[in-house]
């Protein structure tokens, strides 16, 4: 079976990045233990990611670059905001293992969207916190192979996400 729309993907793989100053990093790992686990087509994966694997067949290997432009886009200087340093209260105390450089924080927007942030730097009055995706910016360098390619289950195509090992558990 080849992979295709409405197919679930299990993969292995290994994912190093270029950073801007062209070193290469190992950022993740799925093993045969924890593989990769989507459904194609609405896996939410860069779409460049899926056209490479699309027509593969289990056991075949894979080696390929996402470009940052295909991927998640550049950096963008405006996703680094400052936000006030009272935002990180709880019951008027700020947590200090929390607000911490380097730390991602799950937040929401005022129209209640969920985004995940980078502390950038804590400053006096407010944090500095980068909302770019953690991989913009970055070549992503995939290698790997395919483990088992499967029909989708009409639930799964319904919901939009696989179910069972390795997916979603309702």
């Amino acid at each position: 079976m080849k992979i295709e729309e409405n197919k679930v993907v299990s993969l292995t793989y290994e994912l190093r990045v270029t950073d801007e100053a062209g070193e290469d990093t190992l950022v993740e790992t799925a093993d045969a233990e924890n593989p990769m686990v989507f459904l194609f087509g609405v896996s939410g994966l860069p779409e460049k990611f899926e056209q490479e694997l699309e027509g593969k067949a289990a056991g075949d290997s894979f080696k390929f670059t996402v470009a940052s432009e295909d991927g998640y886009g550049d950096l963008d200087e405006s996703a680094v905001v400052p936000v006030p340093k009272n935002v990180f209260e709880v019951e008027g105390k700020i947590d200090d293992e929390m607000v911490q450089v380097g730390n991602y924080i799950p937040m929401s927007d005022n129209e209640g969207n969920h985004m995940q942030g980078r502390i950038v730097s804590v400053e006096a009055d407010h944090v500095l916190m980068d909302f770019n995706h953690p991989l913009a910016g970055m070549d992503m360098h995939f290698e790997g192979t395919v483990i088992d390619v499967r029909e989708a289950t009409q639930e799964e195509i319904s919901h939009g996400h696989v179910h069972g090992a390795g997916g979603h558990h309702h």
